[in-house]
C-alpha cells in the first residue's frame, strides 16, 4: 500500500480481481479475521428512544471497548452509522490494527439510524434514515454530540481531541458521516465513506461546490466507491464521489480514494476497510494533527484569508449585536438591537457605552464629517444621527422603519425600509424619498467601491440586488445581481442576507445565514468565511482596513484577513476590471 498524507493514489496490499456487479466478490483481508493471541474487546448494546432532535425515534446501538482500554487514558473514537450492520467485521478489525499499532485504542460506537414505531399493525413505522442521513445539515452532528454519544458513552473516557475522533457510514450513512465532520471539525476530522450518497436527495448535491467555495476544514477524508453504483433519479453516486474528490483536491484537503467496478453495497469497502484505517489513522503517534494545507489548495481562502488567523471575541453578553460601523480613528460603533444600546470599541479594545435607550437602533453608518453617526430607530420609527462628541441627536426621517443605512462621500444617504421593500434616499441639503421600490426585499444596503451602485440585500431571498444612482439620488436598472448559497437542507430557506461591506478591490461581502459571502463584481460567490463554530450566523460585517468584524448574535468577532476595506464616508476607488 502506498501511503502519503496528500497524495491522491491508493493501492491495495492485498490484490483484487475486476468484478462486475453481478458477481461482485473480494478476498477476506487477513486484518478481518480473528487471530490468536490477539486480545478481544468487548461490545455493549442498548436503545436509545428519547431523543428531543428527532422526537418519538427509537434505535439499537452498540459500544466497543478495545482490551487495551484504560479508563486512566483517554480512548480514540469512531462512530458508525447504520452501526449495528458494522459489529461482525469493525471488532475484529480493530482487535487486530490496535494490537499492531496501526491504530490508537479506539473506542467504537456503533448507530442505527432512527425509527418511529407503528401506531398499529395495519400502518408502517416511520423509518427516520434518509431524513436524518442525507440531509446536509447540523441536525445529525447535534444528535451525536448532544444526545447519542453523552447517553452511550458516559462511563468511558474519551478523548476530546477531535484529531483522534473519526466517523465511518455507507451510502445515505457515508454522508452523514463527512456531514457531522463537516459541520464539527472541532469534533471529528478522520472521515471514511464507502459508496456516499452525494446526490440529489436531501442537498448532497451541493456539497462539491461547498467544499470548494467554502473556507477549508481540517478533515482527513477516504472515498470509495465502484463504477457500477446507483444510478437513479437523484443522480450518478459514481459521478458525485468523483465529483466530491475533484473538490477535496482542488481545495488542498488530506484525501485519499479507490475506485472499483461494484455497486452499491460494502462489499469492497469492507474488503479495503484494514487499509483504509491504516491510511485514516497514519500518523497518530507522532503527529495526530488533521490540517488544512494551503499550499495544495486552489480556494480562494488563499487570497483573502490569513493561515492560522481565526475568528477572535471581541465582545459578549449583548441581546442582539447589530450595525457595525467604522470611524476614520478606527473606532467600531455597533448596537446591541434588542438591548437599545450603542457600544464603541476603541483601537485598543477598550468598549464604552456609546448611547442608551436608543429606541432599538439597528443599522449605523458615519457621514464624511467622521462625527456624525446615522442610526436606523426602530421605534418610534426614524432616520437619526448623534455627534459622537456631543451626542446630540438629530431626525432626519419620520414616519419609516429603516434597517440599514449608508452615506456616501459626497453626503448622499440611502436607507432601507424592509415593509415597503424599498431604499430611500436623503440627497445633500435634499428631503427624504423613495430612491427605488423595484425589490423583492431589502435589508442591509451599501454601496460599491466607485460608489456607482447601491446594493441591498433581500433577507428573505437569495439576491443581494444592485441598482445604479443617478444624479438625483434615485436609482436605475435595479437588478436581483449578486447570487448567493442557501443551506442545503434548512428548515428555513432564507438566505438572511444582512449586512454588508466591500473591499478596495470590489469584492462584496454579505452576512448571511452560512457565512460571511464573498462575491465578485459580476456578482458570483467565490468564498464562504463560516461563523466561529457553534455561534450564530452573521447579521453584518465590517471590513475596517484589513479587519473583519462580524455581529453575531449576543457577540461581535473579529478576524484578520487579506481583503482592505473601504468605507463610504471615504473617497471611492476605481477597481480593475473583473474578469467576465
Amino acid at each position: 500500500m502506498k501511503r502519503c498524507l496528500h497524495l491522491f493514489v491508493f493501492t491495495l496490499l492485498v490484490p483484487i480481481a475486476v468484478i462486475v456487479a453481478e458477481d461482485e466478490s473480494y478476498p477476506t483481508h487477513p486484518d478481518m479475521v480473528k487471530k490468536e493471541g490477539v486480545p478481544e474487546g468487548v461490545i455493549q448494546k442498548g436503545v436509545f428512544d428519547s431523543s428531543s432532535i428527532y422526537p418519538g425515534t427509537s434505535r439499537d446501538y452498540a459500544v466497543y471497548v478495545p482490551a487495551q482500554y484504560d479508563e486512566t487514558q483517554p480512548a480514540a473514537l469512531m462512530v458508525f452509522q447504520d452501526g449495528m450492520s458494522y459489529l461482525k467485521t469493525v471488532p475484529v478489525a480493530f482487535d487486530n490494527l490496535i494490537h499492531q499499532g496501526d491504530m490508537p485504542v479506539t473506542v467504537a460506537l456503533f448507530v442505527n439510524p432512527g425509527v418511529v414505531p407503528e401506531l398499529s399493525q395495519n400502518a408502517l413505522p416511520r423509518f427516520n434514515r434518509s431524513f436524518e442521513y442525507d440531509a446536509a445539515d447540523d441536525r445529525y452532528s447535534r444528535f451525536l454530540l448532544e444526545e447519542m454519544m453523552p447517553l452511550a458513552l458516559k462511563d468511558l473516557n474519551i478523548t476530546e481531541d477531535p484529531n483522534l475522533r473519526g466517523l465511518c457510514g455507507s451510502s445515505s450513512g457515508g454522508i452523514a458521516a463527512f456531514m457531522a465532520a463537516w459541520e464539527r471539525p472541532d469534533q471529528f476530522r478522520r472521515v471514511y465513506t464507502t459508496v456516499g450518497t452525494y446526490v440529489g436527495l436531501r442537498g448532497g448535491n451541493e456539497l462539491p461546490v461547498l467544499v470548494r467555495k467554502i473556507e477549508p476544514k481540517p478533515i482527513r477524508i477516504f472515498l470509495q466507491d465502484g463504477r457500477n453504483d446507483n444510478n437513479l433519479y437523484c443522480g450518478s453516486w459514481w459521478v458525485a464521489n468523483q465529483d466530491m474528490l475533484a473538490s477535496f483536491q482542488w481545495a488542498g484537503y488530506e484525501v485519499n480514494h479507490e475506485w472499483g467496478e461494484g455497486g452499491h453495497n460494502r462489499k469492497h469497502g469492507n474488503a479495503i476497510f484494514p487499509e483504509v484505517m491504516r491510511w485514516l489513522w497514519e500518523g497518530w503517534k507522532s503527529d495526530p494533527v488533521v490540517k488544512t494545507h494551503p499550499d495544495q489548495s486552489s480556494s480562494k481562502a488563499n487570497e483573502f484569508l490569513i493561515e492560522g488567523e481565526d475568528w477572535e471575541l471581541v465582545s459578549d453578553s449583548h441581546q442582539f449585536t447589530e450595525g457595525p460601523a467604522i470611524n476614520a480613528d478606527g473606532d467600531l460603533f455597533f448596537t446591541d438591537l434588542e438591548g437599545s444600546k450603542i457600544w464603541r470599541l476603541a483601537g485598543s479594545g477598550e468598549k464604552t457605552l456609546f448611547k442608551d435607550e436608543t429606541g432599538g437602533t439597528n443599522g449605523l453608518a458615519f457621514a464624511p464629517d467622521g462625527k456624525t453617526l446615522y442610526g436606523c430607530q426602530r421605534e418610534p420609527g426614524r432616520l437619526v444621527s448623534w455627534n459622537i462628541d456631543t451626542g446630540a441627536m438629530t431626525v432626519h426621517a419620520e414616519g419609516v422603519k429603516p434597517n440599514d443605512v449608508v452615506v456616501a462621500h459626497d453626503g448622499t444617504v440611502y436607507f432601507s425600509e424592509p415593509r415597503q421593500k424599498a431604499i430611500w434616499v436623503i440627497p445633500p441639503g435634499g428631503e427624504p424619498r423613495i430612491a427605488n421600490a423595484d425589490f423583492s426585499g431589502v435589508n442591509g444596503v451599501a454601496l460599491s467601491t466607485d460608489q456607482s451602485l447601491v446594493y441591498a440585500a433581500d433577507y428573505v431571498g437569495r439576491f443581494v440586488w444592485s441598482g445604479q444612482r443617478r444624479a438625483d439620488g434615485t436609482l436605475a436598472y435595479v437588478q436581483p445581481y449578486y447570487h448567493l448559497h442557501l443551506p442545503p437542507a434548512s428548515i428555513d430557506i432564507r438566505s438572511h442576507a444582512d449586512g454588508m461591506a466591500v473591499s478596495e478591490e470590489g469584492w462584496l461581502l454579505v452576512a448571511t445565514a452560512m457565512g460571511v459571502q464573498i462575491c465578485d463584481q459580476p456578482g458570483r460567490v467565490h468564498l464562504i468565511v463560516p461563523p466561529p463554530i457553534g455561534e450564530r450566523h452573521p447579521s453584518n460585517v465590517c471590513l475596517a482596513d484589513d479587519i473583519l468584524y462580524a455581529t453575531c448574535g449576543e457577540k461581535v468577532f473579529r478576524r484578520k484577513v487579506k481583503l482592505k476595506g473601504i468605507q463610504a464616508w471615504a473617497p471611492p476607488l476605481k477597481p480593475a476590471k473583473p474578469r467576465l
